[in-house]
């Protein structure tokens, strides 16, 4: 039998994009106009998001736990915390990323929300970030070049609190997880990193996993 493989330009889609579709439609209650300004700033400039149906799922994530400290490894030009500050009363949420425009866009987005959390803004290196930032999390949010996956969990598995989450996009990595064999990967590497990493959680003791096939995949490790 011969090997599946994978080019850079092949993706498979873990759910029907009809699907997708519907999903988003029953998302409209949600359309302000942060999120709507943000949505097409991010189809001007073809930026990766995660979209509404992964952001409504993060948000309820949040509410679900009661969560009231959350840290972002990447953070874009905020719009998973747009919708990670939609699941929180108040609290700290920190932003990382290492392209100061994009920090600044986030931040001008977010201080138009009168509610929600305190946002904290770091344009630098998400995990020095992390290391100069001290105590436990009620959510660690993973979205950095896939190559370092590893080692953000590495770094972030000791700080989530008992019953909080470690949550992590592009698990499925369009697909590509599935293969045998992958060529022309994104960067070299990147599928084996997310591999690695996603074994890794759902082979450590102390926490339960799953993977939401929304988008692009979604893991989601509850310590115990």
């Amino acid at each position: 039998m011969a090997r599946q493989t994978i080019s850079a330009g092949e993706t498979l889609r873990p759910a029907r994009e009809k699907v997708e579709m519907y999903m988003n439609s029953l998302l409209k209650k949600y359309d302000e106009e942060v999120l709507l300004e943000m949505e097409n700033l991010a189809k001007k400039y073809n930026f990766p998001i995660i979209g509404r149906v992964v952001g409504n799922f993060l948000h309820v994530m949040a509410i679900s736990i009661g969560a009231e400290r959350i840290f972002e490894f990447g953070s874009g030009f905020g719009f998973s915390a747009y919708w990670f500050s939609m699941g929180m009363k108040g609290g700290e949420l920190t932003l990382t990323d290492g392209n100061k425009t994009n920090i600044g866009i986030a931040r001008k987005y977010l201080s138009r929300l009168s509610r929600r959390c305190d946002f904290k803004y770091y344009a630098a290196w998400a995990q020095d970030v992390f290391k100069e930032t001290s105590g436990e999390f009620d959510i660690i949010y993973n979205d950095v070049d896939k190559g370092d996956y590893p080692e953000v969990w590495a770094l972030a598995r000791e700080r989530i609190r008992p019953g909080g989450c470690y949550i992590a996009d592009n698990a499925l990595w369009y697909g590509r997880v599935t293969a045998e064999k992958v060529e022309n990967d994104i960067e070299p590497g990147w599928t084996e990193a997310i591999k690695e990493h996603n074994a890794l959680i759902f082979h450590d003791a102390d926490f339960d996993a799953f993977i939401n096939p929304a988008r692009d995949g979604v893991l989601v490790a509850r310590r115990k």
